[in-house]
């Protein structure tokens, strides 16, 4: 059992679960919960702090801001609570009410964008708001998430590596995509590897990360509402989006089998439950990254007055069996959304103005 003297010290990295007797494919899923901020995100707040230490931008006065739908807001806290820093978190209306309380909880302040872009996303309203805070007192440090390269890179050091010790023949490797720092770290890291691993991102409709119209997304965690800066699509072989009613049924099927997983474990199962169903049942071995879990959405996607207002009474109906394998027919339905062969040049997007400045203090 180990011993620990600060909790960002402590990172359960080798628990997977098979998905198997759940969905009827072969999937196994890395559990990333299972540590004191309670997600993946641990990993990149930690690596851009240190990092940022060692470069000397943050000093014992530093005030650390950074926009966040949650998770990251959570890992942050933490650490800062740890190390004796302040932090602020800038996020909206989106994040999840257990996630904030729990960020002050830690001693961060919140700090909620209320007004909503053109293109319904809060994304460009939060950067706005920390670049002012920022422009006007020397004292805060902006890590950017979005654009520090630390952000991928904890991944390339870390869950890449993990997930080939556990996995020696991996063919194919599914990855959600919100800021792309988890994607991109395990794809650069595979690339390098000894033998071939298919990438596969998985996006939610909505979503722009990848190009396409924007739509209304509520469930916090992947998707972006802007282009992710630290994304290379050369290292992706293709892209699933998955609808939000999708990801939900996905939740709630683990959890009727005792597994409650977050919204974007149920977003990467569902997509990754459709294109294995396409292959033909080759047997391949195959696995996901689940970021979070469920705790955080109780009054969310597990909650039913939430799910009938925004989704309709229906959004859980085709799933009312809690046990048995996924049914999946030949051709999926359109309600999957599109995929992408990134390798044949299926792409489009621009870089978002906002992060042209790549470094703010």
């Amino acid at each position: 059992m180990p011993v620990i003297s600060v909790p960002h010290d402590f990172n359960e990295e080798g628990l997977y679960v098979d998905l198997r007797s759940i969905f009827g494919h072969a999937l196994f899923l890395k559990c990333e919960g299972f540590n004191f901020a309670g997600s993946i995100k641990l990993k990149a707040a930690t690596e851009m702090v240190e990092t940022a230490e060692r470069d000397g931008l943050l000093k014992p006065d530093s005030i650390l801001v950074e926009s966040s739908s949650g998770n990251l807001g959570v890992a942050l806290s933490m650490i800062a609570a740890s190390k004796g820093y302040r932090f602020l978190c800038v996020t909206d209306s989106r994040c999840n009410l257990s996630t904030r309380m729990m960020m002050e909880a830690l001693g961060s302040q919140v700090h909620i964008i209320a007004g909503q872009e053109a293109n319904g996303g809060f994304l460009g309203a939060r950067i706005e708001y920390v670049r002012a805070l920022c422009a006007s007192d020397d004292r805060y440090v902006w890590l950017s998430q979005y654009t520090n390269p630390n952000n991928w890179k904890a991944h390339y050091r870390k869950t890449g590596p993990e997930i080939a010790r556990q996995f020696p023949k991996l063919d194919v490797l599914f990855l959600g995509t919100g800021t792309a720092g988890t994607l991109m770290g395990c794809a650069r890291y595979f690339r390098d590897w000894h033998r071939p691993v298919r990438i596969i991102a998985m996006d939610s409709v909505g979503s722009v990360a990848f190009g396409g119209t924007p739509g209304r997304r509520m469930i916090p965690g992947l998707g972006m509402s802007m282009r992710p800066p630290l994304l290379d699509e050369s290292y992706v072989d293709e892209v699933i989006r998955v609808e939000e009613a999708d990801t939900i049924r996905a939740c709630h099927r683990l959890a009727r089998r005792g597994f409650l997983f977050g919204g974007s474990t149920g977003t990467v199962v569902s997509g990754a439950m459709d294109w294995l169903a396409r292959q033909d049942n080759r047997e391949l071995t195959a696995v996901a990254v689940a970021p979070d879990l469920g705790e955080r959405y109780l009054d969310t996607i597990y909650q039913t007055n939430w799910l009938h207002d925004l989704y309709g009474e229906d959004v859980l109906k085709s799933d009312e069996v809690p046990a048995g394998p996924w049914t999946a027919s030949p051709t999926p339905p359109a309600r999957w959304g599109r995929r992408l062969d990134l390798k044949n040049g299926d792409r489009n997007g621009t870089q978002h103005p906002q992060f042209q400045d790549r470094r703010t203090r």
